[in-house]
Protein backbone atom coordinates (compact mmCIF):
# COMPACT_ATOMS: atom_id res chain seq x y z
CA UNK A 1 0.00 0.00 0.00
CA UNK A 2 1.12 3.57 -0.81
CA UNK A 3 1.54 5.10 2.65
CA UNK A 4 2.44 8.05 1.63
CA UNK A 5 -0.66 8.62 -0.71
CA UNK A 6 -2.03 7.70 2.42
CA UNK A 7 -0.93 10.22 4.51
CA UNK A 8 -1.67 12.53 1.79
CA UNK A 9 -5.12 12.18 1.64
CA UNK A 10 -5.69 12.59 5.14
CA UNK A 11 -4.45 15.86 5.65
CA UNK A 12 -6.21 17.35 2.14
CA UNK A 13 -9.65 15.54 3.59
CA UNK A 14 -9.06 17.56 6.78
CA UNK A 15 -8.12 20.59 4.82
CA UNK A 16 -11.13 20.09 3.07
CA UNK A 17 -13.43 20.15 5.48
CA UNK A 18 -11.53 22.88 7.25
CA UNK A 19 -10.53 21.08 10.59
CA UNK A 20 -7.82 21.53 12.62
CA UNK A 21 -5.34 19.10 13.67
CA UNK A 22 -6.70 18.99 17.06
CA UNK A 23 -10.36 18.47 15.75
CA UNK A 24 -9.75 15.39 13.98
CA UNK A 25 -7.72 14.27 16.37
CA UNK A 26 -9.64 14.18 19.12
CA UNK A 27 -12.72 12.93 17.50
CA UNK A 28 -10.27 9.86 17.03
CA UNK A 29 -9.38 9.73 19.97
CA UNK A 30 -5.58 10.40 19.53
CA UNK A 31 -3.60 13.25 20.28
CA UNK A 32 -2.82 15.95 17.63
CA UNK A 33 1.03 15.01 17.74
CA UNK A 34 0.03 11.68 16.27
CA UNK A 35 -2.09 12.68 14.18
CA UNK A 36 0.36 15.32 12.64
CA UNK A 37 3.19 12.20 12.45
CA UNK A 38 0.50 10.28 10.43
CA UNK A 39 -0.15 13.43 7.81
CA UNK A 40 3.74 14.07 7.84
CA UNK A 41 4.19 10.30 6.88
CA UNK A 42 6.51 9.34 10.25
CA UNK A 43 4.05 6.85 11.78
CA UNK A 44 1.27 4.41 9.97
CA UNK A 45 -2.01 4.24 12.14
CA UNK A 46 -3.22 0.67 12.86
CA UNK A 47 -6.59 -0.12 11.08
CA UNK A 48 -8.75 0.84 14.38
CA UNK A 49 -6.93 4.22 14.74
CA UNK A 50 -7.54 4.66 10.78
CA UNK A 51 -11.23 3.56 10.95
CA UNK A 52 -11.46 6.02 13.45
CA UNK A 53 -9.66 9.04 11.37
CA UNK A 54 -12.20 8.05 8.54
CA UNK A 55 -14.77 8.76 10.71
CA UNK A 56 -13.85 11.91 11.94
CA UNK A 57 -12.85 12.72 8.58
CA UNK A 58 -16.61 12.23 7.79
CA UNK A 59 -15.26 9.52 4.80
CA UNK A 60 -15.38 6.20 4.18
CA UNK A 61 -12.68 4.34 5.07
CA UNK A 62 -12.52 2.50 1.70
CA UNK A 63 -12.70 6.36 0.01
CA UNK A 64 -9.31 6.81 1.43
CA UNK A 65 -7.35 3.69 0.69
CA UNK A 66 -9.30 3.82 -2.70
CA UNK A 67 -6.56 2.38 -5.48
CA UNK A 68 -3.65 2.58 -2.95
CA UNK A 69 -2.97 -0.85 -3.99
CA UNK A 70 -3.06 -0.50 -7.78
CA UNK A 71 0.03 -0.80 -9.40
CA UNK A 72 0.54 0.03 -13.08
CA UNK A 73 3.54 -0.90 -15.26
CA UNK A 74 4.18 3.09 -15.54
CA UNK A 75 3.07 6.20 -14.40
CA UNK A 76 3.20 9.61 -15.69
CA UNK A 77 3.16 12.63 -13.39
CA UNK A 78 2.75 16.11 -15.22
CA UNK A 79 4.38 18.96 -13.75
CA UNK A 80 0.95 20.40 -13.25
CA UNK A 81 -0.05 17.46 -10.98
CA UNK A 82 2.87 17.07 -8.82
CA UNK A 83 1.45 17.50 -5.23
CA UNK A 84 2.94 20.30 -2.48
CA UNK A 85 3.29 18.57 0.89
CA UNK A 86 4.32 20.38 4.21
CA UNK A 87 6.05 17.90 6.53
CA UNK A 88 6.67 18.87 10.21
CA UNK A 89 5.56 22.63 9.34
CA UNK A 90 6.30 23.38 13.31
CA UNK A 91 10.05 22.48 12.59
CA UNK A 92 10.57 22.45 8.82
CA UNK A 93 9.85 25.31 6.20
CA UNK A 94 10.89 22.89 3.68
CA UNK A 95 8.06 22.10 0.89
CA UNK A 96 8.38 19.04 -1.00
CA UNK A 97 6.97 18.60 -4.50
CA UNK A 98 5.94 14.86 -5.22
CA UNK A 99 7.38 13.75 -8.46
CA UNK A 100 4.61 10.85 -8.82
CA UNK A 101 1.42 9.49 -8.04
CA UNK A 102 -0.75 6.88 -8.13
CA UNK A 103 1.44 3.59 -8.17
CA UNK A 104 0.86 1.65 -4.84
CA UNK A 105 3.54 -0.99 -3.52
CA UNK A 106 6.31 1.19 -4.92
CA UNK A 107 9.52 1.05 -2.74
CA UNK A 108 10.67 4.74 -4.15
CA UNK A 109 8.90 7.87 -3.06
CA UNK A 110 10.62 10.69 -5.31
CA UNK A 111 10.70 15.01 -3.97
CA UNK A 112 11.79 18.11 -5.27
CA UNK A 113 12.62 19.88 -1.93
CA UNK A 114 12.58 24.05 -1.99
CA UNK A 115 14.54 24.90 0.52
CA UNK A 116 14.14 29.01 1.28
CA UNK A 117 17.59 30.99 2.16
CA UNK A 118 17.94 30.61 5.96
CA UNK A 119 15.58 27.83 6.25
CA UNK A 120 15.32 24.09 6.52
CA UNK A 121 14.46 21.75 9.20
CA UNK A 122 15.13 22.63 12.72
CA UNK A 123 15.62 19.52 14.31
CA UNK A 124 17.22 16.48 13.34
CA UNK A 125 14.81 13.16 12.85
CA UNK A 126 15.35 9.88 11.87
CA UNK A 127 12.88 7.35 9.79
CA UNK A 128 12.72 3.90 8.18
CA UNK A 129 14.30 3.04 4.84
CA UNK A 130 17.13 4.71 3.20
CA UNK A 131 17.22 8.66 1.51
CA UNK A 132 19.40 9.18 -1.52
CA UNK A 133 19.54 13.40 -2.33
CA UNK A 134 21.24 15.28 -5.21
CA UNK A 135 21.55 18.83 -4.90
CA UNK A 136 19.71 20.63 -8.48
CA UNK A 137 20.73 24.30 -7.39
CA UNK A 138 22.06 25.95 -4.59
CA UNK A 139 24.19 24.95 -1.48
CA UNK A 140 22.89 23.34 1.92
CA UNK A 141 23.86 22.06 4.80
CA UNK A 142 23.15 17.96 5.92
CA UNK A 143 23.69 16.94 9.37
CA UNK A 144 23.86 13.08 9.65
CA UNK A 145 24.39 11.96 13.74
CA UNK A 146 27.27 14.06 14.68
CA UNK A 147 28.48 14.80 11.17
CA UNK A 148 27.83 17.88 8.79
CA UNK A 149 28.11 17.77 5.47
CA UNK A 150 28.23 21.05 3.11
CA UNK A 151 26.77 20.29 -0.45
CA UNK A 152 27.29 22.08 -3.42
CA UNK A 153 25.06 22.09 -6.67
CA UNK A 154 25.13 18.39 -7.65
CA UNK A 155 26.92 16.66 -4.87
CA UNK A 156 25.27 13.40 -3.32
CA UNK A 157 24.35 11.51 -0.66
CA UNK A 158 22.93 8.20 0.07
CA UNK A 159 22.07 6.78 3.48
CA UNK A 160 20.45 4.80 5.95
CA UNK A 161 17.50 7.56 6.98
CA UNK A 162 17.48 5.60 10.46
CA UNK A 163 19.94 7.67 12.45
CA UNK A 164 19.38 11.42 12.58
CA UNK A 165 19.60 13.73 10.18
CA UNK A 166 18.43 17.20 8.94
CA UNK A 167 18.63 19.71 5.80
CA UNK A 168 18.94 22.94 5.89
CA UNK A 169 19.98 26.21 4.27
CA UNK A 170 22.17 29.05 5.81
CA UNK A 171 22.73 30.73 2.85
CA UNK A 172 21.02 33.80 1.42
CA UNK A 173 19.94 31.64 -1.90
CA UNK A 174 16.92 29.05 -1.93
CA UNK A 175 18.14 25.50 -2.88
CA UNK A 176 16.45 22.65 -4.63
CA UNK A 177 17.40 19.35 -3.58
CA UNK A 178 16.52 15.50 -5.58
CA UNK A 179 15.13 13.64 -2.59
CA UNK A 180 14.21 9.74 -2.86
CA UNK A 181 12.87 7.84 0.03
CA UNK A 182 13.52 4.45 -0.18
CA UNK A 183 11.57 2.27 1.99
CA UNK A 184 12.29 -0.66 3.52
Amino acid sequence: MNLVELSQRIKQRRQELGLSLEEVAVAAGQTRSWLSKVENFRITPSLPALVRVAEALRSPLSELLAGLDSKPQIVVTKKKDRRSIQRDSQNSNIVYHALTNGRANRRMSPFVLNVPAGGGRDVSRPHEGEEFLIVLRGKVNFEYGTESFALDEGDTLYFDADTPHRLHNPNQVKAEVLCVFLEK
